[in-house]
């Protein structure tokens, strides 16, 4: 996908034209997206935070991503050809990895207690969903996961279901 390292797909283009991932360059964490015909970078962010888990809405205008440029992780987009992000969430969670359902009038993801720095496994976390242009996000379920619970795009195509991961903790004391 790309030569510049490290970097860490999450989504690609409604199209199949482009992939969006999230990469380290001089120690900033930004969202970049890569045409699959010109292979050059497009960066879509500009240090401001962590930036992390990109995906396109439906239509191919936004990107959904999760930033901590506002202190505690929470939902943005920014528009797929460039330009100003704007938040999405304003929780009292570490909000990551936003996915559009298919029609793009909503959007899941994950969430944190607030204490929880970074997206560490074996945490108990939330799915919230929400209409995609903001306000009041919905707790699906409460579940003992985290990393890899629902990192890529994950909605089934007619946006009736989605799929995500639960941990279940393993007594090993004997």
């Amino acid at each position: 996908m790309t030569r510049n390292l490290p970097s860490y797909w999450h989504g690609w283009s409604p199209d199949g034209r482009k992939f969006a991932y999230c990469g380290i360059r001089d120690d900033l964490f930004d969202i970049y997206t890569i045409d699959m015909e010109g292979w050059e970078e497009c960066r879509l962010t500009f240090g401001e935070g962590r930036n992390d888990g990109p995906d396109y809405s439906p239509d191919g205008c936004w990107i959904y991503f999760n930033s901590s440029r506002s202190g505690l992780m929470q939902i943005w987009r920014v528009p797929a050809e460039g330009g100003a992000a704007e938040r999405i969430t304003e929780s009292a969670y570490g909000d990551w990895f936003p996915h559009p359902s298919p029609n793009g009038d909503r959007i899941i993801f994950l969430s944190y207690d607030p204490e929880v720095f970074d997206h560490p496994r074996d945490k108990p976390v939330r799915i919230r969903i929400m209409d995609s242009d903001g306000g009041n996000a919905e707790t699906l379920v409460e579940l003992f996961g985290g990393q890899g619970t629902m990192n890529s795009p994950n909605w089934s195509p007619d946006g009736s279901a989605f799929a995500y991961v639960r941990y279940f903790p393993v007594n090993t004391s004997g």
